[in-house]
Order: C-alpha cells, then sequence, then structure tokens
C-alpha cells in the first residue's frame, strides 16, 4: 500500500517490511530497493460524468522519476524529469471504472542506461568518491542529484509519485499557472504588477472575456478586455497601483514588514463559467549591483532590495529529508523559522537537491527570508544532447512560472560549482578535449537555461553558476579562469588545516556564499538511529556516517589546535565530550569567519573588501550525521546555530588582532547612526570579579556598515589590566544604546584555551520553572565557565541562548518548547557541560 504523495522506502516501512532507513547501516542493506523497478497501480471510479467535459486530464506535480504511465491498458506517456510536471490528455479513455499504473524504471540503472548511450565521449564524474557509498552517473538523470548520495547524506535513490497527482476536467478554458510580479517605475514614481496567466484553451475559435482585478486595500480595481487563442493561451497585464494609496514594499528580516496585500482576480470569459483566484500580491524590487569601486580593481557584488543594500546573511539549504514526503510544513516551519530566529535573512537553495515545495517559498515570504535560488545542477557536468535540452527546457519553465510570484526569491542562478569545476579541472579533463565541454556548458547554461529566465522572468538577476565572476565571467565567455577571484562576484571557500582562528586564512572576498567546518549532531540525535557499540568516535558507525573523506580526523585535528582531546576512560562520556567539542570548535570557527566578513564590508584593502554576504554551508541536516549543518535532522539547535545569532545580530561589536594590536570594530545592520557605549570588560580566568572596566561613551556606529571604534596594543591593554597574561585573562565588550538598544557580548580569547592558566573546575546548577508555556533556567556557577551547554536531550525546542562564556554567578536562559512538555522532564534530561568538564 503506496501513498501519495510518497514513495517506495516509506511505503515498506510503514507496513513494516524495512526498519527505518536511516537506522544505522540500512542505507547499504536497503540498496536493492533503488536497484529494483516498482510499480503505482489503483482502480478508481470516476466521480463525475465524462460526457460531460470536453476535456480530461492525468496531472502529476511530481514523478520521481522515470516511468511509464499507463490507463486501462494503454500507455499515456513517460516522464523522465523528477523536476516537472506532466499532463497526459485522458478523455478519450477514462471509464466510469478506471485502472492507472505507473511503472517505475530503477533510477540507478536508467542513469548507467543513459551514461553508456552517451558514445561520443564521457561525462564526468562518473561516481561519487567511494567515501559516500553512493551509486554512479547522477548527472544523466534530471533528479535529485545527492540522493545518489553526497558529502554529508546517505544514497537513498527515491521512486514514487513525490507530489500531488489528480483529474482536471473543464470546459472552454482552464488556467493552469498564474503569476504576479512586482515593479517600480522610477519616472512615475509609481508601482504596477505584472500579472500572467496561462491557459490551456479547449475552444478551437478563440474566446473574448473581461478580466478585473481588485486590491482593497491599496484602492485598486482595473478591468481589462481580453482575448484568448486556442491552445496554450497566455495573457499579460499590467496592473497600475492607484498613486494615491501608500504601497509597503516587502522587507528582508531586520529590515522592514513583509507586507502582502489581498488580491481578486475574476475571469470572466463569453463562453459562461468564470475563475475566480485569491492571491498575495508583495512589492519589491531587486538588483544585483556590479560596478567598479573605488580604489580597487574589479567590481562589486551585493544585491539592493528597494533601492537599499542589504548585506546578505544566512546559510545554504539542502533537502531536509531523503524521502521528500516526510518533509512536512511543520518541518519546514521549525527549520526555516529557525534561520529567521538567527538573525539571518536569507538562505541559498543549493543545486543538488529539489526546487523547494510551494509551502517553503510561502513561509519564507512570511519570514522575510531572501532566497537566493540554484537550478538543479551540481559539482558536475553534464550532457546536453537535444532530449536532455527538452526535458531541461520544461523544467526551467515550469519552475519559473511556479515560483516566480515569490519576493522572497531574489536571484536565479544556473548551477552550483560547474564553473569551477571546468575552471580548477576537478575531472582531469585533457587540454585538447576541453572546447567540447566548453560549449556544452554554454548551451546548457547560457542558451538554454538562461534564454527561459530572461523571457520568463524580467523581474531578477541571474548568474550562470555559484561561485561565479560574474560579469566578468560573462566577458570571458561565461567560464572565467578563477572564479574564486576575490574582486569579481562571489565565492565557496573551505580550508580544514590552517587554525581558524587565524583570520588571515580567509579570502576578502566581495561576496562569502558558501564557506564551513563540519561538526557532529548531539548524542540525543545519534542515539535514536545507533546502537551501544556504535557510541564511539572511531566505531565502524562513526566511520561509516562520514562521507567526507577524512572528515572525523579533521575535527579532531581543527579541536587540537585550540582545546585539549577528551581523555576519560569511559568510552561513552569520550564520546559525549568529542562531540561537544566538534560543536564549540564548529562554532567558534565560523563565528571568526563570519565575523570577518561583516567587518569587512566597508573598507577596501590592498583592493579587497566591500564583503556583502555571508552565508554559510550549511543551515540543516538531511540525516542524523556529522556534517556541516548548524541544525541537526529533527530541527534541534547546535551551538553553531546558537552562535549565529549572535554573530549576525543587527548590531555588534567584532574584534581581531593584528601585529599585536587589538581592535573593535562596530557592525551594524540598523537603518540609522547611534550614539553607543563601548564597554570592555576584562576577565581573569580565575576569579569573576573583573580585572577591569573601561566604557567609551559616545562611539558612534553608522547605519549599515562596518566602523572600526576601538583599538589598543595588547601589550598596553595586559599593563592597563595589572596581572594579566595572555593566558591567563580573556576579554568580553558588548555595545549598549538607549531605548534598551544592546549588542549581544561578544569574547575575544588571547591564547589557545588549551593554554588558559586559572580555568577552574566549576559547580554549574540550574533550576528550572514554568512561566505560560515557556520555561526560565536559572544558571549558577562558582567559577567562569567557557562554552556552557545546555542540552535537554530529545525535547524539542530551544534555549535563548548556548554556548556562552559565563562570567557572571547567575545567568538567566529560556527556553522555548515545540511541543508540550514540563518542568520535571526538562529537569530528568538536563545536562549542562562546559568545557573544563571535558578537558
Amino acid at each position: 500500500q503506496g501513498e501519495v504523495p510518497g514513495c517506495v522506502h516509506t511505503a515498506l516501512h510503514r507496513r513494516g517490511f524495512i526498519q527505518d532507513p536511516y537506522y544505522r547501516f540500512n542505507d547499504m542493506m536497503y540498496r536493492w530497493i533503488s536497484l529494483d523497478n516498482w510499480t503505482y497501480s489503483r482502480t478508481f471510479r470516476t466521480p463525475f460524468d465524462v460526457r460531460k467535459w470536453q476535456k480530461v486530464n492525468l496531472v502529476f506535480e511530481g514523478v520521481d522519476t522515470v516511468a511509464q504511465i499507463l490507463m486501462n491498458n494503454i500507455t499515456l506517456g513517460r516522464t523522465d524529469n523528477m523536476f516537472n510536471r506532466y499532463s497526459f490528455e485522458i478523455t478519450s479513455m477514462i471509464k466510469e471504472v478506471n485502472f492507472v499504473e505507473v511503472r517505475f524504471l530503477s533510477a540507478v540503472s536508467y542513469a548507467a542506461e543513459q551514461s553508456r548511450c552517451h558514445k561520443a565521449y564521457s561525462i564526468p564524474p562518473a561516481c561519487p568518491p567511494p567515501v559516500q557509498k553512493g551509486e554512479c552517473h547522477a548527472n544523466f538523470i534530471r533528479k535529485e542529484q545527492c540522493s545518489f548520495s553526497w558529502d554529508w547524506g546517505p544514497s537513498f535513490p527515491t521512486q514514487g509519485i513525490w507530489k500531488d497527482v489528480r483529474i482536471e476536467a473543464y470546459n472552454h478554458y482552464h488556467l493552469i499557472y498564474f503569476s504576479l510580479t512586482s515593479f517600480f517605475v522610477k519616472s512615475a514614481g509609481q508601482w504596477n504588477l505584472e500579472m500572467e496567466s496561462i491557459f490551456d484553451v479547449v475552444s478551437s475559435k478563440p474566446i473574448a472575456g473581461l478580466v478585473t482585478v481588485n486590491i482593497p486595500k491599496l484602492h485598486t480595481q482595473q478591468a481589462f478586455s481580453v482575448k484568448l487563442q486556442p491552445g496554450e493561451g497566455s495573457i499579460v497585464l499590467l496592473v497600475n497601483i492607484n498613486k494615491s494609496s501608500t504601497v509597503e514594499a516587502w522587507w528582508p528580516n531586520g529590515h522592514g514588514k513583509q507586507t502582502g496585500y489581498n488580491m481578486t482576480t475574476t475571469f470572466i470569459m463569453e463562453e459562461g463559467y468564470q475563475i475566480e483566484k485569491f492571491s498575495k500580491a508583495y512589492f519589491r524590487t531587486v538588483e544585483l549591483v556590479q560596478e567598479p569601486i573605488p580604489g580597487s580593481p574589479g567590481l562589486s557584488f551585493y544585491f539592493r532590495i528597494n533601492g537599499r543594500p542589504i548585506f546578505i546573511k544566512g546559510s545554504n539549504w539542502i533537502p531536509a529529508d531523503s524521502f521528500q514526503d516526510r518533509v512536512t510544513y511543520d518541518t519546514l516551519w521549525i527549520l526555516l523559522k529557525s534561520a529567521a530566529d538567527a538573525n539571518m535573512n536569507a538562505l541559498r537553495v543549493w543545486g543538488g537537491g529539489v526546487y523547494e515545495q510551494d509551502e517553503f517559498y510561502d513561509i519564507c515570504d512570511e519570514l522575510g527570508i531572501m532566497i537566493w535560488q540554484d537550478f538543479m545542477f551540481a559539482c558536475a557536468l553534464y550532457p546536453t544532447d537535444q532530449n536532455y535540452l527538452e526535458s531541461v527546457r520544461a523544467e526551467v519553465s515550469h519552475q519559473i512560472r511556479r515560483l516566480k510570484s515569490h519576493p522572497s526569491i531574489i536571484i536565479w542562478s544556473g548551477n552550483n560549482e560547474n564553473e569551477a569545476a571546468i575552471a580548477s579541472n576537478w575531472f582531469s579533463i585533457p587540454y585538447a578535449d576541453r572546447e567540447v565541454y566548453i560549449k556544452d556548458y554554454v548551451m546548457l547554461y547560457v542558451k538554454n537555461i538562461r534564454e527561459i529566465v530572461l523571457t520568463e522572468d524580467k523581474s531578477r538577476p541571474f548568474i550562470a553558476s555559484s561561485p561565479t565572476n560574474g560579469l566578468e565571467s560573462v566577458k570571458e565567455g561565461w567560464l572565467s579562469q578563477n572564479p574564486y577571484d576575490t574582486h569579481y562576484g562571489d565565492t565557496h571557500f573551505y580550508d580544514y588545516y590552517n587554525d581558524c582562528w587565524n583570520w588571515t586564512v580567509y579570502p576578502k572576498t566581495r561576496f562569502a556564499s558558501e564557506y564551513g567546518f563540519q561538526s557532529w549532531p548531539s548524542f540525543s540525535t545519534i542515539e535514536k538511529v545507533s546502537s551501544t557499540e556504535d557510541w564511539s568516535y572511531t566505531s565502524n558507525f562513526s566511520l561509516h556516517r562520514q562521507h567526507h573523506e577524512n572528515g572525523n580526523d579533521e575535527m579532531l585535528q581543527q579541536i587540537g589546535h585550540h582545546f585539549k582531546l577528551p581523555q576519560s576512560t569511559d568510552p561513552i562520556k569520550k564520546f559525549k565530550d568529542t562531540i561537544y567539542l566538534t560543536q564549540v570548535m564548529q562554532a567558534q570557527c565560523i563565528k571568526t569567519e563570519t565575523e570577518f566578513y561583516r567587518f569587512g564590508q566597508s573598507e577596501i584593502i590592498e583592493g579587497e573588501g566591500h564583503t556583502m554576504g555571508a552565508l554559510y554551508w550549511q543551515l540543516n541536516d538531511i540525516w542524523q550525521a556529522p556534517s556541516w549543518a548548524s541544525l541537526e535532522y529533527g530541527g534541534k539547535w547546535k551551538l553553531l546555530h546558537y552562535f549565529a545569532q549572535n554573530f549576525f545580530a543587527p548590531l555588534l561589536p567584532v574584534a581581531y588582532e593584528d601585529k599585536g594590536v587589538f581592535y573593535i570594530y562596530g557592525v551594524s545592520d540598523l537603518h540609522a547612526d547611534h550614539k553607543l557605549t563601548l564597554r570592555v570588560v576584562v576577565y581573569a580566568w580565575s576569579s569573576l570579579e573583573p580585572i577591569c572596566t573601561l566604557a567609551k561613551d559616545d562611539v558612534t556606529v553608522k547605519p549599515q556598515s562596518a566602523v572600526p571604534i576601538y583599538k589598543e596594543s595588547i601589550n598596553d591593554l595586559l599593563e592597563r589590566c595589572r596581572n594579566c597574561t595572555r593566558k591567563s585573562c580573556v576579554i568580553t565588550f558588548c555595545l549598549v544604546g538607549e531605548h534598551g538598544l544592546r549588542s549581544p557580548t561578544n569574547h575575544h580569547f588571547l591564547s589557545s584555551l588549551k593554554d588558559a592558566v586559572g580555568l577552574e573546575k566549576t559547580q554549574l546548577s540550574a533550576s528550572v520553572s514554568q512561566q505560560d508555556d515557556i520555561y526560565i533556567f536559572v544558571l549558577q556557577t562558582t567559577a567562569i565557565a567557557p562554552f556552557v551547554s545546555l542540552d535537554v536531550g530529545s525535547i524539542k525546542g530551544r534555549f535563548s541562548d548556548n554556548g556562552f562564556l559565563m562570567t557572571e554567578k547567575k545567568k538567566v536562559v529560556v527556553f522555548y518548547p515545540w511541543e508540550p512538555t514540563s518542568v520535571e522532564e526538562l529537569e530528568k534530561s538536563l545536562t549542562l557541560t562546559s568545557l573544563v568538564d571535558v578537558m
């Protein structure tokens, strides 16, 4: 019994034929499911009188992926693209009782067959690296690329009907797509809406009629006479918004409201029946600004929303589950709300996953999360034979029509890392053969995808790849020599070997669209899919879950730069301590790197700078495993996500050291000047009493910029705070303004914590009480405690703060539950850990 939407794996699991596919080594045990062919079939009674309708269609919003569709033993057609919508006419074959079949072919064998048929030249990569335990030739099938495995995810090449399927019956005409895009006409100082409606017109002659549009809140009413041509008829109408109305624009999270206006559109055509469409109209403009910068070679790369430059802060989104039917509205809401709660204003929907479901973009519209939307091509070269291109063209048209009304989407990007793959020759292509691959690249992303984007959507920018040099790449024939050039476009940057506390290793780029470090998910998340013998960092299970070559060692190496590795003789405690340290390390690394990108937004140094975006890799997880994510599978916040809440705060002091001098910058995303007080407090590790305090008044922090606000040599600072050495003291600082304006408290370590002198074993305790539907944790400590972590196991929810440096005797932390819980449950589940507990 398969459910629709659904897939074979979830159907088998629901019926008890297989265990949870994510349990232990089941991704390997259940390979047979993907290698088999499966058929979905059912008999149904037609719920209407077929003779009354001119046209009847069987519509699939999404088929995953390769299938033959039959009705009453007649083949209606075939599908081979997971991202396409398929509509089959069944007017002549539908009866009172019908038998429908969807015969699936294994995606793995189909991909292999397609690759075999492409005889002229090979299209790499053939297979993923062995560490990923994946399937081959994902680039030969229009399917979620990471379902064949990725460096953070398992191989589950699903088969199934993954979106809605329905029967549509109609006479005369039928509305298929309806979209709204807003434009601001500067010369007239007026907003207008472009409304596009695409119909299937059954009638053999044109149909005339009337379209009325009503936006009550904007006192806008308009009527249009229209004519629909037979076949696929489309109408494009321009709605002028009443000039005397004040239009509230849609703003990104942290920059204003996400206003949308209810709008009713009525189509009354001469053939009689009318269609009424209820939608929301949003008003916002987006520009990608690439222009010369004084004092620097190259070009800028930043987004202007409604005429205002916006520093993009956020992360990268991957599919929330290997089985899309398990991704519910609630799953999406918890993950996206967590992004907004961490002060993010943007996410990049990465090109190796899926074009997300409508609800995803609806939530982003509502929360003010801007979306950088990749087309679904990633880390590979792709074929460009006629059938393949036709399929891609249909996919791209469909997705743009489906998605372009969302104000949250601010850019279309052709692919993930494929320009870089050719430029840096990832696949060791002999120089003599390069031309054929370059030609394919331009054919696919420029002559096909870009052409469709320009036709279908004039309201937002398009880039061919990420990372890219933007206009410079275009100038070099769409493939630049070095797509990682910091003077142009965006960059991806990963470095697991150099010490991540050393900011000089990071690129001073125009826009950082990917960067990151791995960590392990919490024990409570791992526990659900493992058994006792798996609970060690070096177990077969731990190795099996790590899909990035050498990843587990790289984490220990990065931890080793600044922390002592756990030495506990109790193996489970040692495992939990290691997990904790990977999360501390990841949080501290990405904090350092992101702060570097934020404080570089207003300056040019040796031709580099004006960084206007920081999207770390990655937001969410697809299963329970070590990865770059800040949210674990299930939504639990890692320490990184709590740090993100601070390092993306709208007002933040950021410190760094250069040649023995200590600098603090004031970073602001606020829209006005603020007169603030900078408080710098130095503590000795051995005491909760500050060693010395400095308050600098009348610090002006400028709107949407980063300005230096404090500078002192470390020697002078240590001199001033008597008895301090680099190893015995730590600096904390924050910005305070009037009317409760306050930045998070930031910290700067003067030495590695493994060398810290005076850190004492501390007695950490917490008391829990309930207040309405939130819970108050009052923490107490007897000594300074670095990286205090509160963990309530699998109780769903999040804390107001976590992983912090505790420098006061008492601190109040709030827990926001996502499901009902109780004081007793929370007390029973709570573990408190700080760095001194694991050293």
